[in-house]
């Protein structure tokens, strides 16, 4: 049995079918980790979603920043609707099963057998594993309530910029929401700063990519993310960065848990999207 973790694929489904076929994947024996965006700006993101959702417990998905814009979309949030790219699962005869199946996929995975955490974005230097756990634990739940109408209805925004155990109500969720979906770089006091998108080094020096804070306290525990893709493949400080740009004509890549040290596979992509046109 092998454990494959895969970077985002956002409607890439071709090249998903593509890599597992490098990987001889058998949902009989296999099982496969997803960390999250399946959807948006690609060509297939309903094929994608109908695969993944077929594969029941042999796949385990985080929901990333596009999932949940998704989400939001079927709730009836139009506000934010950049193009009609998600319309071909809205308007699908299985629509309803999908997003139900959808909104119930966590935002933070923990396996202590193989000793990996999986999140899609990043998280703030103030959090341990517990409070971050803790912390998915609450919007997760009332992702599956039936308060997550409103819940999508005020889930946009930048605000709260800093971490406070006191926060409470929707901006408490916000934050909690913005740091798994959507975190690239923290200051040195630990704000948000959720504008930032280039690479490692575009940014000004009083800045930091999340994973490389001085003081965060997940520095031992073994994080699988991705919805970066300018930083690609890369493996340092504990974690491992998964994204690496298939949308772009990057790659799509597939990580190798079971085994003693983690081994990447990676599929060479034509790419489906020019990246200048989301600057």
């Amino acid at each position: 049995m092998s454990t494959w973790a895969i970077g985002d694929i956002q409607g890439c489904y071709d090249e998903l079918r593509a890599l597992l076929d490098r990987l001889q994947f058998d949902p009989a024996r296999d099982r496969l980790w997803f960390v999250g965006d399946l959807v948006n700006r690609g060509p297939k993101s309903l094929e994608t979603l109908r695969f993944i959702a077929s594969l029941g417990d042999r796949a385990v998905c985080v929901l990333g920043n596009h999932d949940l814009h998704l989400l939001a979309l079927a709730a009836g949030n139009e506000r934010f609707r950049d193009s009609d790219d998600l319309n071909q699962v809205l308007e699908a005869p299985d629509r309803d099963e999908l997003i139900h199946w959808l909104r119930h996929r966590p935002l933070l995975h923990h396996d202590e057998n193989l000793d990996f955490t999986m999140i899609h974005a990043g998280l703030p230097p103030q959090w341990d594993l517990d409070t971050a756990r803790s912390c998915a634990a609450e919007v997760e739940a009332v992702l599956r309530s039936p308060t997550h109408v409103e819940f999508f209805d005020q889930m946009y925004g930048n605000k709260p910029t800093r971490w406070d155990p006191e926060l409470q109500g929707m901006d408490r969720l916000r934050f909690i929401t913005n740091c798994f979906t959507r975190l690239r770089f923290v200051t040195r006091k630990g704000k948000l700063k959720l504008k930032l998108k280039g690479s490692p080094g575009s940014q000004k020096k009083k800045y930091f990519p999340w994973f490389l804070h001085p003081h965060r306290r997940t520095r031992d525990v073994r994080i699988l993310f991705g919805h970066w893709s300018t930083l690609g493949y890369r493996q340092e400080q504990n974690v491992w960065a998964l994204d690496t740009g298939c949308l772009w004509g990057g790659q799509l890549t597939a990580l190798r848990l079971d085994t003693e040290e983690p081994q990447p596979v990676q599929l060479a992509c034509p790419g489906q999207q020019n990246p200048d046109d989301f600057k």
